[in-house]
Order: structure tokens, then sequence, then C-alpha cells
């Protein structure tokens, strides 16, 4: 299973592009890969699960068939496991700026210049994009981008630097554990010495603060010093209410992230597609827009009697991939078959 593509790289193709890597975006892999398509996803996260595993990787879950309760992580966790064998391309830590028309189906460009060339476009958006939220600081604009980050694009851009990370929870931790080898230096901020991150990646950072290789500073961030765009030390204050400087020349900033419906709107406008309350109104026989092999399913879609529930999702996973077949596979019949029944998608799951 591949990871994110690196910026510059030329138009890959596949049959089917998806916008959004959550769990409903995750299900369409299946459902198209038993009809014999390909799929590569979009996500502006770094890892598969969108909310589920972003925001609430330990909550409960008990909606979902046959599993009486289910952690937001463990159900990604089993739906990447349930498209292994269709093998889909995952490009991470990527948004989806352009949505355009072309002779031989759709492109799909990136904020990193991947263009995704499909004979179909599935949003599976979920609520819409992730932003990240900010800390509110006056002078943070004049730093954003240049070394004031939300999330890691390219590992290979940390190397060498002196980086701070400021955060509590897994992303924080996560990319701690990560950057720590190509850094000079790393410093970990936290508000206060209790993380939301998983146990063992806690554990593994403060062997590392023992061991002298990174910094733990408990501390709020209250400002950023430097000049032209460039940050050479951060202003903190501490629980007893004293100032302190931290030296750095990057920041890696993970105070968590909300929803907003972002480009895809802007770009469903662009198609012609009239939103119905910032949400893209579907035909329910096959999930597709007005615009002809353009899909929405999940939150992001609207259709009267609307249930915003993942195996609502699923559901209309299901049907989507079935209109899908006839853009990948012009001309062909489409031949519904049983996965309890029929070999031929048996050994598409590699269970024969």
């Amino acid at each position: 299973m591949t990871e994110t593509q690196a910026q510059g790289e030329t138009a890959h193709r596949t049959d089917v592009a998806i916008i959004g890597a959550g769990p409903v975006g995750l299900f369409a892999v299946f459902e198209l890969g038993l009809l014999g398509i390909k799929a590569h996803l979009i996500d502006i996260l770094d890892r598969p699960g969108g909310q589920c595993a972003e925001l609430y990787p330990e909550k409960p879950i008990y909606d979902i068939p046959a599993l009486p309760v289910v952690s937001g992580q463990e159900l990604t966790d089993r739906l990447m496991e349930q498209i292994k064998p269709f093998s889909p391309v995952f490009h991470l830590s990527q948004m989806a700026t352009d949505i355009a028309k072309t002779e031989t189906g759709w492109r799909v460009t990136t904020d990193m210049d991947v263009a995704i060339d499909a004979k179909a476009v599935v949003i599976a958006a979920g609520g819409g994009s992730f932003t990240p939220k900010k800390p509110p600081l006056k002078e943070l604009p004049e730093f954003e981008g240049k070394s004031v980050f939300y999330a890691v694009r390219r590992r290979e851009a940390f190397a060498g630097k002196n980086l701070v990370i400021a955060g509590g929870g897994d992303s924080a931790l996560d990319w701690t554990l990560d950057l720590l080898p190509v850094v000079n230096s790393l410093t970990l901020l936290h508000r206060r010495d209790d993380f939301r991150a998983a146990p063992h990646s806690v554990a593994q950072m403060r062997k590392l603060v023992e061991e002298g290789k990174m910094k733990l500073e408990i501390a709020n961030l209250k400002g950023l010093e430097g000049e032209n765009g460039q940050v050479s030390a951060l202003t903190v204050a501490r629980a007893d209410k004293s100032e302190d400087r931290i030296p750095c020349d990057t920041l890696l900033a993970f105070y968590g992230l909300t929803m907003k419906l972002g480009p895809v709107g802007a770009l469903c406008e662009k198609l012609g597609i009239a939103l119905e309350n910032n949400l893209i109104p579907v035909d329910t026989e096959k999930f597709e827009t007005s615009v002809d092999g353009l899909f929405a399913i999940g939150d992001i879609n609207f259709y009267p009697g609307k249930l915003k529930l993942i195996l609502s999702g699923f559901h209309e996973a299901a049907l989507m991939a079935q209109k899908a077949f006839h853009y990948v596979y012009p001309g062909q019949k489409l031949r519904f078959e049983y996965t309890t029944s029929s070999s031929n998608l048996q050994e598409k799951l590699g269970v024969k």
C-alpha cells in the first residue's frame, strides 16, 4: 500500500479517485475493488481514518453491524486490513484543490502538485476538510508556511532543524518520535504534564527525555520571536506565571483540528452543483451528483431522509460502485455477485 507521493510527480492514472480516506472512503475502496476497480485516495490528514482516527481514536462506536463496540482507530485498522487485497494508493497530507473534466474522465489536483487522472471521482470528505486550530498569536501569520507549520508534508524538510513540537495528542507524539532522528534538536512543548496520546508513545518520549536525546517543556506558548518569517525563539509561560524563551528555528503546532467544508464546496459550485446547506445533493439510486461521473458518499452528501451514520455511508459506497463500474468499463455488463458464493470475488479477496 503506497504512502504519500512526492511533490512534483507527473500525473497518476487510476480508475477512481476518492477524496477523503475516512471509514466511508476506505469502504468504497472495498466495494470498488470487488468490481475490479482500482482507486487512489486523497486526504488532508497524515493517516487514513478521517475523523474517527484523528479526533476520536478511542471513542466507542456501537452501530457498526456485527461489532457490538469498536473504537474509531480499531474500525480504521479493520477497514485497512479489509481493503489490503486491492492495493489502494494513498496521497496523504494533501488537499484536493481542483477537480476538472478531461477528454477521458477527470483530473484531480492537490496542493502538493499531484495530479490524478481517473474515470470517476468520489467525494467522501465527511463534514469537509480538517483545518488546524492555531495558537492565538497576533504575529503568527508572518511565520506561517515559512517556519511555523501545522502538518508534516515532507519529513526531509525538517532535517537539521532546531524543532519545537507543540501539543499533547497522538500527532504531536508520533511526529516527535518520527522526526527526532533527522532534526538537530527537538523540544516537545505542552501546557501540562499529561498527554492524550497512546501510552506507549508517551513512555517512549519520556525515556528519550531521560536519556537527554530531547527536551520536554511544560508551559503555554505565548509568543514568537524572529523576523522575515523566520522563528528564532518561542516565548512561553509556566504554571508559576514566569516566562522563558525556547530557542528554535521551526515550530510544528498540533493543537487539534476543526472541520470546514473548505475547497470541496467551491469546487462543486464551479462544476455547477447547487449545494444544499453546504452539502452535496445526490441521486439515491447511485449516489451520483448532478454531474456525470462525480459521486458523493457519507456525511458530505444530502438527500431526503439522510442519516449521518457510518453504516449509511457504507450502503452508499456499495451503490456508488455499481454505477462507477460503467464509467470504468463502458459497454461491459455488470454481473452482480455475492462474496459468499462467487469464486471470482473470493479469489480477489485472497480467501481461495
